[in-house]
């Protein structure tokens, strides 16, 4: 089941984002990540719309956060990935706006590719500044389906 999240989801939230940013971004120093955790905690969900989804005992196994029209998180726990939750998660994102825009780093081929799976096409390259890593602008439109 895919649910609006709310404060108490943020630790569960957090946990998912760590362990599966660790597990992507080989090229990425961890400590970049766990730095990041309190800040993904205290800053960026709360910013952000989120939907957690819920297994049938009411684990928290992914969730996707929308700020406008950019998908600014899209994570499925570790052991869940490959099983579809990723696509559903995307899948409902979508029904949220006609036009959307994420960016995922280009090394992190798995992601790209499902994007690409998903129809969102590169619209710009650049670096991030905080890790110095190739980082794609990818966009989706439903009115070009």
């Amino acid at each position: 089941m895919i649910r609006l999240a709310e404060e108490q989801d943020y630790d569960r939230m957090v946990d998912i984002w760590l362990n599966a940013s660790i597990k992507a971004h080989h090229f990425i120093p961890e400590g970049y990540w766990k730095d990041g955790t309190s800040d993904m905690k205290e800053i960026y969900l709360p910013q952000s719309q989120s939907w957690v989804y819920e297994d049938e005992s009411g684990c928290i196994q992914g969730f996707a956060s929308l700020v406008d029209n950019h998908i600014a998180a899209l994570f499925v726990a570790t052991d869940q990935q490959g099983n579809g939750l990723g696509s559903h998660l995307l899948r409902f994102v979508k029904t949220k706006s006609r036009l959307l825009t994420l960016n995922v780093y280009a090394e992190n081929k798995v992601a790209v590719e499902f994007y690409r799976h998903h129809g969102f096409q590169v619209d710009e390259e650049l670096i991030d500044e905080a890790t110095s890593a190739k980082d794609l602008k990818m966009g989706w439109n439903s009115n070009l389906l």
